[in-house]
């Protein structure tokens, strides 16, 4: 099995011949202010026989860039729909609506389903998500190889159930940015991270007894974000300060061979 950073949170896992994404996007207009197409992002090298989805923020379901990566009906994994009003979910109703205007094979999985797909059995876990959202992360295990994708989930106390289940892991692809949140619908705002910071994203890699831990869910050149969103200064160098021998930074568009 090899895997492949796309960009963002964005990830190509390919065994057998066959290959999925996980939060695969082309179009970060909704969080980077004054952003150009395909600027920072990669495209999967072919169809993909799937796709996962972590959470419906719009920087982590792109459904029209899954119609044009899936096979006809391919499916496409997915969280459970936000609870409460429009208030409550709206960074989610814009995924959700495009998802069905797109006609995708969209499935509300539950945490610790499995599914079979090709080659690979995928498997969602808990998460918890700094807006509050419905979330969830991925293992996914494929030529005796497994992987996680965490999507741009907080610290919790999920990670050493996981680890229970899973670990070891050849890799695991953490989000490092960070990220303070000061959305209108969540008043009064939060100083803390919505999403893990570097350290916090080495520490559940350690958890996770991940051979590679691969840091994600951020941008190299730091570009302008929407107001209300602030990372971390340095999150590569943060996490490789924080991870030492496991940690792997990825260029987007790079491959990470796990049979090697």
């Amino acid at each position: 099995m090899r895997v492949r950073r796309l960009g963002w949170a964005g990830l190509e896992i390919e065994a057998g011949g066959k290959r999925l994404v996980i939060d695969y996007v082309r179009d970060l207009s909704p969080l980077f202010t004054g952003w150009k197409p395909g600027e920072g992002l990669a495209v999967p090298s072919g169809k993909v026989t799937a796709a996962l989805v972590t959470h419906l923020h719009r920087d982590h379901t792109d459904a029209s860039a899954l119609a044009d990566a899936v096979t006809p009906g391919a499916p496409v994994l997915r969280p459970a729909p936000g609870h409460g009003d429009d208030v409550d979910n709206v960074t989610t109703l814009p995924a959700e609506r495009e998802l069905a205007l797109h006609r995708l094979a969209a499935e509300v999985v539950d945490a610790w389903s499995t599914r079979e797909v090709g080659p690979f059995r995928v498997t969602a876990v808990p998460s918890v998500d700094g807006l509050g959202d419905p979330q969830l992360n991925w293992v996914v295990q494929a030529d005796g190889q497994r992987v996680f994708h965490g999507g741009d989930t907080m610290f919790h106390g999920y990670w050493w159930l996981i680890a229970r289940r899973f670990s070891p892991f050849d890799a695991a692809f953490l989000p490092a940015n960070g990220a303070v949140v000061d959305a209108p619908h969540l008043q009064p705002p939060s100083p803390l991270p919505a999403a893990m910071d570097p350290r916090q994203a080495a520490a559940a890699a350690e958890i996770l007894a991940a051979r590679y831990a691969v840091p994600m869910h951020y941008d190299a050149e730091q570009p302008d974000k929407i107001p209300g969103y602030v990372e971390v200064s340095d999150p590569e160098n943060e996490f490789r300060a924080h991870a030492g021998r496991r940690a792997h930074v990825l260029a987007v568009g790079e491959w990470l061979d796990l049979a090697t």
